[in-house]
């Protein structure tokens, strides 16, 4: 429920940026001699797949399209489509900080969710799922796209530092089914693209930093949730606007 987290959060720093293939390639040889391979990666990477969720008036989308400083967004997210780890995850953002607070879901509760069923939310032992349960009654929160992509992640435990390199964004349609390989999915990124993000807690050493940003970009606010949103809704108005012309054509 709204209030059950009390005590302050602690917000880390999050720049993006988008890279080419090349620059990614170059960038990971620069910094591996002074950061370590994500030991949970398997070959150095794994797949991720968040199904975003956005209340009636589809605030965390309006919100980020308007630049609205701070702001949160709801995801369920798992990896390598298995369901051996399924977490609610509520993002929150203030300009380039961010705070994230998750709970791990049963196959049965992540089912339930999908399904409408969300009295147990209100009785679950961690109070994120307890706001979760606000959230889809009071303000009709409910799923919007599902987000797929690769990350290659570097870590270094100075600064609690994270790189992360996430390639082939997509996202996938014509159904809610996380756990299906098969959906099928729409790119979202330009050819030869990557997302770039940096995450720090309260400093990045300077032997890192002088190696961004790349080739003098800036960092920008990326988004692969509006992303994939837009690429996913537009899909949807495409096929209706077809079918709409097909349905006059009978008549």
């Amino acid at each position: 429920m709204p209030g059950a987290f009390q005590k302050t959060p602690q917000y880390r720093n999050e720049w993006k940026y988008f890279i080419s293939l090349w620059e990614a390639e170059l960038l990971k040889q620069r910094l591996l001699p002074f950061m370590e391979r994500d030991p949970f990666a398997q070959d150095g990477k794994y797949m991720i797949r968040s199904l975003y969720s956005d209340d009636y008036w589809n605030s965390a989308y309006e919100e980020k399209m308007m630049g609205v400083a701070d702001r949160k967004k709801w995801r369920i997210r798992i990896y390598n489509y298995s369901d051996s780890r399924i977490k609610l995850e509520r993002k929150k953002k203030w300009t380039s900080y961010i705070h994230k607070d998750s709970a791990s879901l049963t196959r049965e509760e992540f089912d339930r969710i999908l399904e409408g069923d969300y009295g147990f939310l209100l009785h679950h032992k961690n109070p994120l799922c307890q706001e979760f349960y606000y959230e889809c009654v009071v303000n009709l929160q409910r799923p919007k796209v599902i987000v797929d992509y690769e990350r290659e992640p570097l870590i270094r435990r100075e600064g609690d530092v994270r790189i992360t390199f996430d390639s082939d964004v997509r996202a996938a349609v014509c159904g809610w089914d996380i756990f299906d390989p098969d959906l099928p999915t729409l790119a979202t990124l330009e050819p030869g693209t990557l997302v770039l993000e940096v995450k720090f807690t309260e400093m990045i050493p300077q032997l890192i930093k002088e190696l961004l940003p790349v080739d003098g970009q800036e960092f920008s606010a990326i988004s692969k949730y509006t992303l994939c949103y837009e690429r996913a809704h537009h899909l949807t108005d495409v096929m209706a606007g077809i079918s709409k012309t097909n349905r006059r054509g009978t008549r």
